[in-house]
């Protein structure tokens, strides 16, 4: 779970602020079968375009773009972050990251073709800021990605319930529905390399009480987890009143 956007401000992430070490492992395991990746190209393929990746966290996500996109932009407002996305992606010609907020990206207007934000905007109402300001930095036809936990997807959407007072992802949907986005289910599955590991990220990911009843329910090393993919693509022309 990235820092969640809203509003008025960011609301530091409980985890990978506080846990970094940790959460690289969390993101290795996430998407072991890469089926997010495949809904992403399927959706809004980034070959030779202009991509910036909101709340990049420490960078994790940055090098897959820059395989094969033109140029990556990280933007994230956390300076530690800032400062271990730039010293994982120096070597590459093609990435810069940037310190700054969803509200107030540090770009100027048109110059993304895809705005990414993974586990940033999943709690919906309140983001309308930094939606606006994506529509801003994203020239025509360009798409912006959301990529979220489905808190309807059994047994991590469960537990994401349980532990957030006042999730709905019923309001969540319906949020980005009247938004305009189109919704993309997909079922992955994180695959961590030990035992301890899985306990230990569940332990940052949730409150103890929930942690423990996460544990109790996972047997081994695998925990199935749904995704929603929003994709939202900026007119090309001019939009005439209804």
């Amino acid at each position: 779970m990235r820092a969640r956007l809203t509003a008025v401000h960011v609301l530091p992430s409980p985890n990978i602020w506080q846990w970094p070490e940790l959460y690289a492992v969390e993101n290795r395991a996430q998407d072991s079968t890469g089926e997010i990746w495949r809904a992403l190209r399927a959706e809004c393929d980034w070959v030779g375009q202009d991509v910036v990746d909101v709340g990049c966290g420490d960078g994790f996500h940055l090098s897959v773009f820059a395989t094969d996109a033109a140029s990556v932009t990280g933007v994230e407002p956390h300076p530690p972050l800032v400062e271990r996305a730039k010293a994982r992606t120096h070597d590459a010609d093609n990435i810069r990251v940037l310190e700054g907020g969803a509200q107030r990206l540090p770009l100027p207007d048109g110059c993304a073709d895809l705005v990414h934000a993974r586990t940033a905007y999943f709690f919906g109402p309140g983001c309308e800021p930094g939606l606006m300001e994506t529509d801003r930095v994203l020239r025509p036809g360009g798409a912006l990605a959301i990529v979220d936990l489905d808190g309807a997807a059994p047994p991590y959407g469960r537990w994401l319930c349980d532990d957030v007072r006042g999730y709905d992802p019923v309001a969540v949907q319906r949020f980005f529905d009247e938004q305009g986005f189109s919704t993309r289910h997909v079922r992955t599955t994180w695959r961590f390399e030990r035992r301890a590991d899985l306990e230990a990220v569940l332990r940052i990911e949730f409150s103890a009480k929930v942690a423990e009843r996460a544990i109790a329910e996972t047997a081994g090393t695998e925990i199935p987890v749904g995704y929603r993919l929003h994709v939202r693509r900026k007119p090309t022309g001019i939009i005439l009143p209804s």
